[in-house]
């Protein structure tokens, strides 16, 4: 499509999406859409077709880029072609409610899993609005029962009220934040076969093509934080893959599959245990990547912090950091960072060593600079959510891919 086309090539010529927008942005204003027209936006971070608006419908729209305007959609913005709007008619007036329109967002979304009826009031009935595209995660203002005791999402696009029915779409139950450390082939691994955390390179590759085939997005952490934070659209099949403690499997096994399958994922390095040459593989032993080993994943790999002394147990098989005063926290949690930023000028994210954390590494961990921090608490991630003590999933090795299904979709986790 040739407008999708130009719009995705002065996505990627503008050095952020805002840039979309005019640098001297004039008051919105009203207009008509004249046809059935698509929109495009920015979900994640590809510019994609997110529906339609209908025929005489009234959106609020800004200055935008050659052929197109510019409105509000979700946490950002999406376009629509000039061609497709016209100045209101004389007799033409919007209705919404500006108590309605100034909301703020609920901290929930819907999710859309095929293409989505939007309507301008809460009944199948009415005038409808327009349509949202599947695979879409998409804020919600309120909701309501109707006389029917269906429930109806209230969103806003455009500066325009709309709803949707739950009859058409899901509540957002979260996005999965998938856990792995090591992994090895079933016939090498005669150490760590009843070891929870070691998978096996077939259940592993198992899990990704399910993924795959499933028309997951691999998200950065980056991206979770907009999520977290309400400030990024992304799609309803979502997924956060991460590695916890920066072993050499990961790049032995776990990078030629994710860089096949075009994934990305976060590596929590500790970085004390960075290695300055590769190590001759032993699969009898937890071995630690190198700088050279890091360096050649980067490609699929984002490296946050893993801390850089504390991944330890004392005595009693507690993780140390518990006992540490905060001053000892923050310094290791600074350490790492520095540490870590030979790699990576935006270490921003930490994984607690053996999900142990208390209120002083809470603390530490906002002090130290970082944004988010995730535990081994099972469960999944939604806005609003503690930044700073989010939820994980483990997939073993002996978990069907059935069971794979169930964890991750969207159903609510008990």
């Amino acid at each position: 499509m040739p407008r999708l086309f130009i719009i995705v090539l002065l996505f990627f010529s503008c050095a952020a999406s805002a840039r979309l927008v005019s640098d001297n942005p004039e008051p919105a204003r009203y207009m008509q859409v004249t046809e059935d027209a698509d929109i495009w936006g920015q979900i994640g971070n590809n510019v994609v077709t997110v529906g339609h608006i209908r025929a005489g419908q009234i959106i609020a729209v800004e200055p935008g880029v050659e052929d197109y305007y510019a409105f509000r959609f979700g946490f950002g913005h999406a376009w629509i072609d000039k061609g497709h709007l016209g100045t209101l008619r004389g007799n033409e007036r919007v209705e919404d409610s500006l108590g309605d329109l100034n909301k703020p967002l609920s901290n929930q979304n819907l999710i859309t899993w095929q293409d989505t009826p939007m309507y301008n009031a809460a009944d199948i009935k009415s005038t409808p609005f327009g349509v949202l595209a599947a695979n879409l995660r998409y804020p919600i203002i309120s909701k309501l029962k109707d006389r029917l005791n269906q429930t109806w999402f209230q969103v806003r696009v455009g500066d325009r009220l709309a709803w949707i029915s739950s009859l058409d779409a899901q509540e957002d139950n979260g996005i999965p934040v998938l856990t792995y450390h090591h992994i090895l082939h079933d016939e090498e691994n005669t150490r760590f076969r009843h070891t929870s955390t070691t998978t096996s390179m077939r259940a592993f590759t198992n899990q990704m093509t399910w993924l795959r085939d499933q028309g997951y997005t691999t998200l950065s952490m980056y991206q979770l934080e907009g999520y977290v934070r309400n400030r990024m659209n992304l799609p309803a099949r979502s997924v956060v893959i991460t590695f916890d403690d920066g072993l050499k499997s990961v790049s032995r096994y776990a990078y030629p599959v994710l860089k096949e399958y075009g994934f990305k994922a976060t590596a929590f390095i500790i970085s004390s245990r960075i290695k300055l040459r590769p190590q001759t593989w032993d699969p009898k032993s937890l071995q630690f990547m190198s700088v050279s080993e890091l360096n050649q994943i980067a490609s699929v790999f984002d490296f946050q912090s893993h801390t850089h002394f504390l991944h330890r147990v004392d005595d009693a098989r507690h993780p140390i950091l518990l006992s540490r005063s905060y001053e000892n926290i923050l310094m290791d949690f600074k350490h790492s960072r520095r540490a870590l930023s030979q790699f990576n000028t935006h270490v921003w994210f930490l994984s607690y060593p053996f999900g142990g954390y208390n209120d002083k590494a809470v603390q530490a961990a906002e002090d130290a600079g970082f944004h988010l921090a995730v535990t081994t608490v099972r469960g999944k991630v939604k806005p609003g959510d503690n930044p700073m003590l989010l939820k994980r999933l483990y997939i073993l090795r002996t978990d069907s891919l059935e069971e794979m299904s169930r964890l991750i979709s969207n159903q609510p986790q008990g």
